[in-house]
Formats: C-alpha cells, structure tokens, sequence
C-alpha cells in the first residue's frame, strides 16, 4: 500500500516464512494460489507484502503485514488483535479501511506475528502536486474518523504519549536550546481536560491513499490502525500536522488545524491545543530522522535529517508564535 514495490517472485520473502505462506494458502478460496509477492515500501513498524492471487474465480490481491522486529513482535499481540478490531468495526463507515481477512496476533500458526486484509486502491502521495488539495482531503477524513459512534464496549484502549519530558532529545546542533526547553517545559503540565473520541492515533499522509487528480483527487484509503486509541481530537490532529510540517514546510503544518476546524471538526484553544501539538512535535526530536527513512523510500530523498531538524526547530517556533 505504498508508492514503490518490489517483487519478490512467487515466495513470501526467503528464509522463515514457510509457514507463513501455509497460513495463508489455507484461507484461500478452492483453486486459488498465490502467482506474486510484492514488498510494499514506506513501512516502519512492519514489514507488508502485496499477495497477488489468481485462481477460478479470477485475479484478487491481499496485504500481509508481519511484525519482524524484535521490539514489535513483543507489542504484536495487543497491536494486531487492535488492529482486527478496528477493522471489523470500520466496516459499512464513512471511512475507507481494509477488510480483515485473518490474523495471527501471536504467530501461533506464522512464522512472524501477521494480519492478512484485503488490498486498497490507490497509492500513498507525498510529492509537492496537489499537497494543499490532499491535506484539505485529509482534514475532512480526520473529522469523519473522530465522529464514528462507538459504544462503551467498542472504546479502544486510552491513548499514550510518545515522549516525555525526559525522554525529549534535543537537537545537538541547535542554536535555540532555549526554545526546546520552554516546550518541554509545557509539556511538563498535566495533560488538558479533554472530551475523548475515537482516534486513528497515526494519521499523516503516508498512512493515506489517494486515488485520481485535480478534480477528480480522494482519499479511497486509510491504512495502519494498530495505534488506535480514545483520547482528544487535538492529538490526531498534531500528529497530521507535524508531519505536513516536514514534507512540506512549517506553513502546512500550522494550517491544518485551520483546516480541521473548516471541515467541521472541534479543537481546544491556546495553551491547551499548543500542548497536543508540542506533545506530538518533540516525539519526533531531535531529528525526525526516523520518518525520513520510510518517506524517502517513497521517494522524498530530499528530507536529509538537516531539513528535518531545521523544519521541526522552525515549527515548534511557529506553534509558540500562535497559541502561546
């Protein structure tokens, strides 16, 4: 579900995944086999695959996701039973989500921790053309995952912050420490009273597929849900902005808030909303250089780790600058 693939020829990847490929063929309609593998690029967490299927009843493709890395395969069992949830419950919505089509939270049957969907359409963006049609896109699809009803025994988990104030690295190179300091000074605060909802908790454009252009351009797509959580509206929100911060330039991360807002959504004001955003914005210091690594398979070779590190340094300037 990415912009650049590979092929892998008929197996699932080499070495150890013999029972993974069992696992999968034996869900597969009488007749069917699987022709292609393709390694879908721009994923950190996992690695994915496109199964392309062929069999009686014609061609399909299926997404396989597998968490490999140790660090992962420790977490897989919460993060993939989540994920099969929010699947089945994103059915019949107004969001576009995949459809489950089996998993295997504890390797039980795979060699890897695995969850197979159906396969999207469309692919991820995240060029320069048409980014201010996209991000609006992806303000109004916020909005639509943020009001889906969900019932006290559908609430997922409460969300997590991705850093701390001991956990913030600042940049080494920084001639502005003191900006650093004074936003992890706010986030030192108790996190603001908030009214929760139900969050994709990793929304940015690269979890994003968009099909056609110019006036023809949508969303058919949102993928990744294993960080899906119950919490205020703002994180999401600063997650998406953060990122437009560093693909495309401190403008585009300030606005989508404003954007948000315009497709209907509802945020917190001043200090309040500055804490969401600067709670998201210093997870990703001291360099971001851990995104850059996907978005650059996805062919942003020129997110260098300096223009990250000065996009991000500039952006949380920005956020003071409008919410302080």
């Amino acid at each position: 579900m990415s912009g650049r693939t590979e092929v892998i020829r008929t197996g699932i990847g080499g070495q150890g995944w013999a029972a993974t490929r069992a696992w999968v063929e034996r869900g597969l309609a009488d007749g069917e086999r699987i022709e292609q593998v393709v390694r879908l690029r721009g994923g950190w967490t996992s690695q994915m695959r496109r199964l392309d299927l062929a069999g009686p009843g014609g061609r399909r493709s299926l997404v396989l996701r597998s968490f490999v890395k140790p660090f992962y395969v420790r977490h897989a069992e919460g993060l993939l039973t989540r994920e099969a949830a929010v699947l089945r419950r994103l059915r019949g919505t107004d969001v576009p989500a995949a459809t489950l089509a089996a998993v295997d939270a504890t390797a039980q049957y795979c060699d890897h921790p695995s969850l197979l969907m159906s396969l999207l359409p469309g692919s991820v963006r995240l060029g320069d053309e048409d980014a201010d049609d996209r991000a609006a896109l992806l303000a109004r699809q916020l909005v639509a995952v943020h009001r889906l009803p969900v019932t006290a025994s559908q609430r997922p988990r409460p969300y997590q912050a991705w850093t701390s104030p001991e956990r913030v690295t600042l940049p080494a190179a920084t001639e502005r420490p003191e900006l650093w300091l004074r936003a992890v000074d706010l986030i030192r605060r108790e996190p603001p009273a908030h009214q929760g909802c139900f969050l994709h908790r990793d929304f940015h454009p690269g979890n994003v597929l968009f099909a056609g252009a110019h006036g023809d351009l949508r969303i058919s797509g949102v993928v990744d849900w294993v960080e899906t959580s119950w919490g205020p509206a703002d994180l999401d929100v600063a997650h998406c902005s953060t990122a437009l911060a560093l693909l495309y330039g401190v403008p585009a991360g300030v606005r989508f808030a404003d954007r948000y807002v315009a497709a209907g959504g509802t945020l917190a004001e001043g200090t309040a909303h500055l804490y969401w955003r600067l709670l998201d914005a210093l997870g990703f210091a001291p360099d971001a250089e851990k995104v850059a690594v996907p978005w650059r398979e996805l062919g942003r070779v020129d997110l260098t780790a300096d223009v990250l590190a000065r996009r991000l340094e500039a952006y949380i300037e920005a956020l003071f600058e409008c919410y302080a």
